[in-house]
């Protein structure tokens, strides 16, 4: 029986936190993914001046893991476990993010969320390698070297802390990206030659394609992530104190019952 009330409130947790959105998509839905992994590439094969090494970038299951777990936590900062190997991600030691609000949830939009990072490119010069406004979004959209994303969207009923946006629901959308961008000093991409020139794989859409490992079916999650957190109070709080009492119930109808049975060790 306790098993089974445990079972019940993990459920419950899990529909309060994904189904109880305004509709908004979870990391396992396929047009999302998508939305997610296009968007980026269609601004990564367009930049000006063209990109030699920028590599074509695909979907991670284990980043939308991690920015599924920040997500929920609806603060509009930075992820503080980024420099934590291992805590962020089960194989990648360097790990991006990208953060975007907005309110109403029901305004949420993969496309335009993405577009307002890469037009942050306006403010950002190649040549001299200098932001004249904030541009790091789309430095890090367009980041040569980072070939997996993972992003999640949450919503969140109170607004975000640290945000314009409070005391009135708001979506969290949070991206995250292997390998890091935005190093110092660094370029985001070279453009000696033309698109795809160094290339060690195949050139589609003016991105450099390889063959890579691809994993799937993480069964790692953060142990910063609220929902996880949520159980284990859930656990303690409310199903071995049900568990115990039943207990105590099971023991009392069996000892009225059948009065002549005991137990012994």
């Amino acid at each position: 029986m306790g098993r089974v009330v445990e079972t019940l409130l993990w459920v419950w947790i899990v529909l309060e936190s994904e189904v109880c959105s305004d509709s908004l998509p979870g990391i396992t839905d396929a047009k999302f993914i998508d939305d997610c992994v296009s968007e980026h590439n269609r601004a990564r094969s367009s930049v000006n001046p063209p990109a030699s090494d920028m590599l074509y970038m695909t979907w991670d299951e284990g980043l939308a893991i991690t920015a599924r777990a920040w997500a929920r936590h609806c603060i509009f900062e930075h992820n503080i476990y980024l420099d934590e190997v291992r805590r962020v991600h089960p194989t990648f030691d360097s790990v991006g993010e990208n953060l975007g609000i907005g309110s109403p949830p029901s305004s949420f939009s993969v496309e335009r969320v993405i577009q307002n990072w890469v037009d942050e490119k306006q403010h950002y010069n190649y040549n001299l390698n200098r932001c004249t406004a904030t541009c790091g979004h789309y430095t890090q959209v367009v980041w040569a070297s980072s070939y997996k994303v993972g992003c999640a969207v949450h919503l969140c009923p109170n607004g975000l802390e640290k945000s314009r946006i409070r005391n009135r629901e708001a979506f969290n959308f949070v991206c995250n990206y292997a390998v890091r961008g935005n190093m110092n000093g660094m370029r985001p991409y070279e453009s000696q030659g033309t698109a795809c020139s160094r290339c060690t794989g195949t050139c589609e859409h003016s991105l450099c394609r390889k063959l890579r490992v691809v994993f799937t079916g993480y069964t790692w999650a953060p142990d910063w992530d609220p929902v996880q957190s949520d159980s284990n109070y859930v656990n303690i709080l409310v199903v071995r104190p049900i568990a115990l009492i039943l207990t105590f119930i099971a023991a009392y109808a069996v000892h009225h019952f059948y009065p002549d049975t005991f137990c012994y060790e």
